[in-house]
């Protein structure tokens, strides 16, 4: 197996057709991780949730972690981590136009609310249901690309991600190692 770093370039070309991963926040000492739909477009993540713990902790404390993969096998794998930062888009008349770009990202993935809008109960309490739009803007990318074989390594110039729009990432690892192994 090798595990390859990925260049900038290419964590934003993958990152752009992924919209599933983990977000991690922290209070004091306590990190607190939960899954979440995502839309990328222009350093930033675009998401959507309901007041509760994270998002109480993401005010308090707007430095994030967000973790996004693919995974084909124990071996054959894409890993994104982003450092960033918490950023609201309030109801107001000032976030307007942000909050409709959030609403056009997001709506394009089917169950885009999921799970930040499901009826929750805690401790026999039911969550109020009042959207919270955020985005967390990117100030920190790394990635890494796990394959079997030595030869399949992603071109740093990622011209087979950038000519596959709209594939799932396992079509876009499939066209990597097809263009890799025909050279």
């Amino acid at each position: 197996m090798v595990i390859q770093e990925l260049t900038n370039q290419d964590n934003l070309n993958l990152l752009a057709h992924m919209h599933f991963g983990r977000i991690a926040c922290a209070q004091g000492a306590q990190p607190y991780v939960v899954p979440f739909y995502f839309a990328y477009q222009n350093s930033y993540l675009y998401s959507f949730a309901t007041i509760g713990q994270r998002v109480e902790w993401m005010r308090a404390n707007p430095l994030v972690c967000v973790e996004t993969d693919e995974v084909l096998n124990s071996e054959e794998w894409v890993s994104i981590i982003i450092f960033g930062r918490y950023e609201e888009l309030p109801n107001t008349p000032e976030w307007k136009m942000e909050r409709e770009l959030a609403y056009k990202l997001l709506k394009q993935k089917a169950n885009w609310w999921e799970p930040g809008y499901a009826k929750t109960i805690s401790r026999g309490t039911t969550r109020s249901l009042d959207p919270v739009y955020f985005r967390i803007q990117i100030v920190q990318i790394t990635g890494h690309h796990g394959t079997r074989d030595p030869r399949d390594v992603i071109d740093a110039k990622s011209r087979a991600i950038e000519h596959t729009d709209k594939q799932s990432l396992h079509n876009i690892l499939g066209v990597l190692q097809t263009r890799l192994f025909s050279k």
